[in-house]
């Protein structure tokens, strides 16, 4: 016992990058009863009531929760505040340095066609306002991937594409595919991806979530994925693996998460052990951390547990985040020699 919280102690300080973390998804009970008292509707405005709210059947019905969330945010201001609040709790709850937010525009800013939402342009003033913000009031560099809502289809993927291109900041780095992987096959976005890339945007889709290894390599071959949202199905096939290894493509972890889905049935048969002992990248994420009741630091707890890890191994793992980030190298080396800095405390 005096292990675990010597560990989980030392975790807590440790200095962090987190790079799979969705915008809406990271909304806490606080943060979601602001936004529901703004927008009385279907969502609790309750902070207690929230947790029943969020305790979900699969992965269908996650996605129909997410949605009800995502409909909170209606106004820039909305975005604003979401985005600072969401900040002020990953640098104060987590120690986080540096995170890619995971933001999904298409879902906000297509319904200002239907007289409802706002234009791109509102958007990304609010999300830059709030960055500035943060980096200024938390010291936490925040870096955007613009996602496809893959249930939305190719309508989505044109849009975000749009967002990315033609509305870019340099904050954004990435061009990523999220939502239900089942009925959703990756190769029919393979031109919105090759069209990211070429501009320099990193490709960093989920696959192999809630499908199985061929979508992964499906995110490989088709999208170009440089990163893994997931890739839990993975270890079902030793030449994926070795794949992985072999080009160093990491693969974005969250426990959590894939119990709350029911991609996982138990901690006990999570995949993270097969990835580690393949030589596969392993980053630890929370997701969408309050949906799932966890942060980022007991993610590492969890792995830190299914790993036999100890101090050592985890501001090891953290490093790894650093690795895989699209932090600049000079940040990257920073951040890197300050988490070694701390474990050598």
């Amino acid at each position: 016992m005096r292990r675990v919280t010597d560990l989980t102690a030392f975790i807590a300080g440790l200095p962090k990058a987190e790079l799979h973390v969705h915008h809406v998804g990271s909304a806490s009970p606080r943060i979601v009863s602001d936004l529901a008292q703004r927008h009385p509707g279907t969502v609790p405005t309750d902070p207690g009531e929230l947790a029943g709210f969020y305790e979900f059947r699969d992965f269908a019905h996650f996605i129909d929760v997410y949605l009800a969330v995502v409909d909170l945010v209606r106004t820039p201001e909305d975005v604003r505040l979401l985005t600072y609040e969401i900040a002020r709790e990953m640098a104060e709850g987590q120690n986080l340095r540096y995170a890619e937010l995971t933001c999904s525009p298409y879902t906000t800013v297509r319904p200002h066609e239907e007289g409802k939402g706002m234009p791109i342009e509102a958007y990304t003033e609010a999300i830059e306002d709030a960055r500035v913000a943060a980096a200024r009031d938390f010291g936490l560099v925040l870096r955007w991937i613009y996602d496809i809502p893959g249930e939305a289809g190719l309508p989505a993927a044109e849009a975000t594409l749009d967002y990315a291109l033609n509305h870019r900041t340099d904050a954004l780095v990435g061009f990523g595919l999220g939502g239900p992987e089942i009925g959703v096959p990756r190769p029919q976005f393979t031109p919105y991806f090759d069209a990211a890339r070429a501009a320099g945007l990193h490709s960093v889709p989920h696959a192999g979530e809630t499908t199985g290894p061929q979508t992964v390599w499906d995110a490989l071959r088709d999208l170009g994925a440089e990163r893994i949202g997931h890739g839990t199905t993975s270890a079902q096939d030793p030449a994926l693996l070795a794949h992985l290894a072999e080009h160093r493509i990491p693969l974005e972890v969250c426990p959590s998460s894939n119990i709350a889905t029911r991609a996982v049935a138990t901690l006990a048969e999570h995949p993270i052990v097969a990835f580690r002992d393949a030589g596969v990248l392993v980053t630890i994420n929370s997701d969408d951390p309050p949906m799932f009741g966890t942060t980022l630091n007991r993610e590492y707890e969890i792995a830190a547990d299914l790993l036999g890890l100890d101090r050592r191994g985890v501001a090891d793992l953290a490093k790894a985040a650093v690795e895989a980030s699209f932090l600049d190298p000079a940040g990257r080396a920073a951040l890197a020699a300050e988490i070694d800095e701390y474990a050598g405390s």
